[in-house]
């Protein structure tokens, strides 16, 4: 009986030593997964921050010193004018460097890495396959690339993100604006083709709340945006574009709607709240400049009670911009709008009306099919309509005759708040035309309305060979006085 129990108690012991020798080999680094540190992390928790990172530095951000939208190109495009602090915070034409490296760095890593990873994450027979993440991070990829290199000029983009890829890349070449605008395209016709509205549903969208549908409008629309930018460079490969976009749209659909345009609701908790909020309700640096206060004005524009607040007697005044300290403090000037001091208004990517523009721009171009002049008015409309106003019945008369200065400056009135965008415009075709600066006013950078930021230092440290290439891409020193590929 013992003996017999013994053989028993003997086998069961190989067998628990066996299944312990298994489950430590070949089972151990399932057994050992901790929960609270995982090795994959899901594209939904990486889109929030990545999107809101990029859109904080396109509309506002509120650190000092790295304001590129706020300090820089709103002051530029005399939307604003500085009171205060003019030749250190941009008014004047003179910014710290601080301004580019921020705008570098963040866009790189902690929105287009994040982006890079999401499609990476999502990509066929990867862990989170999904092809609506990955039409969510070309779009996105696309817009933040877009941004930085109608800010520098010629960037890393074919080996940009290249930092953990199989065989990484740590030194990436800069890419000439050409051909990166030919990448940003296809990258958006890509993404036109992943985004499925019958697909998989996406989680952590903190733009869209996971509408297909809003994304693939999006995309076209900033591809729209793109083609017609490059469109006095590389016109027959735009006009292409163009038409097949606004000719198929079932299969390229764009805004058709105010509700449809690309912008972040935010929320008034601290890290969602709008960043002109943040800066604007706590500094009164700013007043409206006086150039867009006389256009306003001149065109009895009612977009003025939207972008200024009347001084107390009812009346709207503008600040000169480029002024010294102390001849600013002479003038009684509007500050900007109540609209924009809200924490949870809107920060705007890229608006319905400014689709709007674009198609007229590009009918007046004969880039497409169109009336110019009824494209304009629908254009001018829409603003209006933007900012619960109507627009006035006369009010197409009181602009003159459309051209393309007439166009343009009336995008300018209707960007207001996206001053990257209008610097933009205004370096590609040249208008709004500015007036001749006040006699106090003083500018730096040869008194040259700066045509595009420097490179940051980081990158004459860590990347200088491929550097000295961008340079010589960009046609000219590297300072802010170079103009960009697609000037007209």
């Amino acid at each position: 009986m013992n003996k017999y129990f013994i053989k028993h108690i003997s086998a069961l012991l190989i067998v628990l030593a066996s299944w312990t020798a298994l489950s430590c080999t070949s089972e151990f680094e399932e057994m050992n997964i901790d929960p609270n540190n995982p090795v994959e992390i899901s594209p939904a928790l990486l889109l929030p921050n990545a999107i809101q990172t990029v859109v904080d530095r396109y509309w506002g951000h509120s650190t000092r010193y790295q304001r590129l939208n706020i300090d820089a190109a709103m002051c530029w495009v005399q939307y604003l004018s500085r009171n205060i602090y003019i030749n250190a915070e941009g008014d004047s034409y003179e910014i710290p460097l601080t301004v580019s490296s921020g705008t570098w760095n963040a866009i790189y890593t902690q929105s287009l890495v994040n982006f890079e990873r999401v499609q990476n994450l999502a990509s066929p027979e990867a862990a989170f396959e999904n092809s609506n993440y990955v039409g969510v991070a070309l779009v996105m990829k696309a817009f933040a690339f877009s941004y930085l290199t109608d800010v520098f000029g010629p960037i890393p983009y074919s080996e940009a993100l290249k930092g953990t890829a199989e065989e990484v890349i740590n030194s990436p070449k800069y890419d000439s604006m050409e051909s990166i605008y030919t990448g940003l395209l296809a990258d958006l016709e890509e993404a036109n083709d992943n985004l499925n509205v019958d697909g998989p549903a996406i989680a952590g969208d903190i733009l869209f709340n996971g509408d297909i549908l809003r994304w693939k409008k999006f995309a076209n629309s900033l591809a729209l945006r793109i083609a017609n930018r490059q469109s006095g460079k590389l016109p027959s490969e735009s006009r292409a574009i163009m038409t097949k976009i606004l000719g198929d749209p079932s299969t390229y659909p764009v805004f058709t709607n105010q509700e449809e345009s690309a912008k972040l609701i935010h929320f008034d908790v601290i890290g969602s709240r709008n960043k002109m909020f943040d800066v604007f309700s706590t500094r009164s640096d700013w007043n409206i400049s006086t150039t867009l206060i006389d256009k306003l004005l001149e065109l009895d524009d009612e977009r003025i009670t939207v972008y200024a607040q009347p001084l107390a007697d009812g009346t709207y005044a503008g600040l000169p911009n480029g002024l010294t300290d102390a001849a600013a403090g002479t003038f009684n000037a509007s500050r900007i709008g109540t609209n924009y001091l809200s924490p949870i208004a809107p920060s705007l990517l890229l608006s319905y009306p400014e689709l709007l523009f674009i198609k007229a721009e590009a009918a007046y171009d004969g880039d497409i099919d169109g009336d110019a002049s009824a494209l304009l008015e629908e254009a001018i409309t829409a603003s209006f309509s933007q900012h619960g106003l109507t627009i006035p019945s006369d009010y197409m008369s009181r602009i003159g005759a459309v051209s393309k200065e007439t166009i343009m400056t009336q995008k300018w009135l209707a960007l207001f708040g996206q001053g990257v965008e209008a610097w933009t415009e205004y370096r590609r075709t040249g208008y709004p035309v500015m007036p001749a600066p006040h006699p106090s006013s003083v500018f730096y950078n040869e008194g040259v309305l700066p045509t595009r930021l420097e490179y940051p230092t980081s990158e004459y440290s860590l990347n200088v060979t491929n550097l000295n290439e961008g340079v010589g891409l960009l046609g000219g020193a590297d300072n802010m006085r170079t103009p960009l590929w697609w000037v007209e």
